[in-house]
């Protein structure tokens, strides 16, 4: 599944300049023109990557980035952060609050994508691959062919979606509202149970009897792609 994006920015023209370039790259972007309302969005779904503001109403984006660094489950989240101050020392104090990293309005949009590449593949090289590979499995994602042992696997679009979301965070447990979110998407209604059926078929086609199943069931919460297949 694509890298997801959180934009948290309270310039509206600037913030769908951002949702459509970033989209036209193939990345999953939500917006968010608040710190406050962004706090929330990240407690539903955690994103890969977060550009931020430096100037929000109310909280602003600099203590946000400091909140965020301060958490367990937030610390490690890549943070581009976006500001009209240009001095050194401001640049200085951006970064020592946890940004990863930091661009001058007004800036260049190409430049601001191969950055946004560039952290990602920092944090986490599968995200903007297009080959994942563990084990025996590999998924090709601009042919959207999956092969087990050098074995081509007949997958139909949902259980590639699925495999896809899962291979590209190892270990990572992903409930099953953040699966639904993620392979159905947010504006339609699938009730929970029909992820197991997928799962289940997906199941079968990756593994023939004796194989090692490399989909872990996590008791009362969803899924994980083992990190050890």
């Amino acid at each position: 599944m694509p890298a997801r994006i959180l934009i948290v920015e309270d310039e509206e023209a600037l913030s769908i300049l951002l949702k459509y370039n970033l989209e036209a790259e193939g990345f999953d972007v939500s917006a968010s023109g608040s710190a406050e309302d962004a706090e929330l969005q990240i407690e539903e779904e955690l994103p890969d990557l977060i550009i931020l503001d430096w100037m929000l109403p109310g909280l602003s984006g600099i203590e946000l980035c400091r909140r965020l660094r301060s958490r367990k489950n937030t610390k490690k989240v890549p943070i581009l952060m976006l500001t009209a101050r240009g001095e050194e020392t401001e640049r200085v104090r951006g970064l020592n609050t946890g940004a990863d990293d930091y661009m001058v309005k007004p800036f260049s949009v190409p430049e601001l994508m191969a950055r946004v590449k560039a952290l990602l593949r920092r944090v986490n090289p599968e995200i903007v691959s297009d080959i994942l590979v563990a084990g025996e499995l590999e998924l090709h994602r601009l042919t959207h062919r999956v092969y087990r042992a050098g074995t081509p696997l007949d997958l139909g679009p949902t259980e590639f979606r699925l495999l896809e979301y899962l291979m590209q965070s190892p270990g990572r447990v992903r409930t099953r509202t953040q699966m639904l979110d993620a392979v159905w998407g947010r504006d339609i209604y699938v009730e929970e149970r029909t992820v197991d059926v997928h799962v289940g078929r997906l199941r079968k086609i990756l593994s023939k009897p004796g194989d090692r199943d490399p989909i872990r069931t996590v008791r009362g919460t969803g899924y994980a792609f083992d990190e050890s297949f």
